[in-house]
């Protein structure tokens, strides 16, 4: 527990889905922090606002004036930003305010198997930051989860309207994480020195196809829903006709080219070194969930 009743934690991402969880599991452990956001409308919606060790920044990572007076007095910081094109510039210029500000550690939300060497887009900038930050002389910690269960809202249109999902991966095996267990090891990470240094994999406990995911969703909502394997470009176009940005898009075709070939099946015990506690399988999101997928 900090010693002290002002924020000296900075989460970047904070409305997002990982945000959010990170905000409601520091506030749950009395930990103040401050929310970095890019208007008030946004920080509307953090429910941990109510929590009297909550402070609210406005920042902008194309900013450089506004990430300085986010970071003033931040001993720890959380980096999250949208995998957009601009991703490892603005991550870049966050890690560089952070060096400057003093800022003594960053947990750095990463991906499963980042590799500066990798043929995927979200891969290579994401070791590439890894590295700056390991070059800076900050402590780190660096998460790399894989595919997020919470992905699956992004298919809801097509479930709800069609009963279907979709993806480029055929019968490969992903062992699946849950948001908010990355978001509780983002949050020991904050809290408690040991985690310096360490780099996490985290995976759900369990690997599961498509299909099989299709399966136990049939039985959580109620009614038949099926997984159609479709060719990468054909993602792409579903991708972007259920809203993702077309660089988004194209990386995520890369992704599950980098799934297709079973590189993302092995389970780890990343959740469960960090937090003391096993990961939540897929039937446990399914279940929380369920509602979202039904008319």
């Amino acid at each position: 527990m900090p010693q002290s009743k002002s924020a000296s934690i900075l989460i970047t991402g904070a409305t997002g889905n990982i945000g959010k969880e990170l905000t409601k599991y520091l506030a749950s452990k009395g930990i103040p922090f401050r929310a970095m956001v890019r208007s008030m409308d946004h920080a509307k919606d953090l429910e941990s606002l109510t929590f009297p060790g909550t402070e609210v920044v406005l920042g902008d990572f194309n900013d450089t004036v506004s990430l300085e007076n986010a970071l003033k007095g931040i001993e720890k910081a959380f980096l999250l930003t949208n995998s957009s094109e601009l991703a490892e510039q603005q991550q870049t210029a966050f890690v560089n305010a952070a060096a400057r500000a003093g800022v003594k550690h960053i947990v750095k939300l990463s991906q499963w198997a980042a590799d500066v060497n990798s043929t995927v887009r979200f891969l290579r900038y994401h070791a590439v930051i890894e590295n700056l930050i390991k070059e800076s002389g900050m402590t780190y910690t660096f998460l790399r989860p894989n595919l997020f269960m919470q992905g699956l809202l992004g298919f809801r249109e097509t479930i709800i309207k069609q009963n279907q999902f979709f993806g480029a991966i055929g019968d490969a095996k992903i062992s699946m994480i849950d948001t908010r267990d990355i978001a509780a090891v983002a949050g020991e990470a904050l809290s408690f020195a040991a985690h310096e240094g360490k780099t996490y994999d985290l995976t759900g406990p369990e690997s599961l196809t498509h299909n099989q995911m299709a399966e136990k969703l049939s039985v959580a909502v109620g009614r038949k829903i099926e997984f159609i394997n479709i060719t990468p470009k054909a993602l792409k176009q579903t991708l972007l006709h259920v809203g993702f940005p077309e660089w988004q898009a194209e990386g995520l075709v890369e992704d599950y080219a980098h799934y297709k070939l079973g590189e993302a099946a092995e389970v780890k015990s990343g959740v469960k070194e960090a937090t003391g506690n096993e990961a939540r399988g897929f039937d446990n999101f399914i279940n929380d969930y369920a509602s979202l997928f039904s008319a």
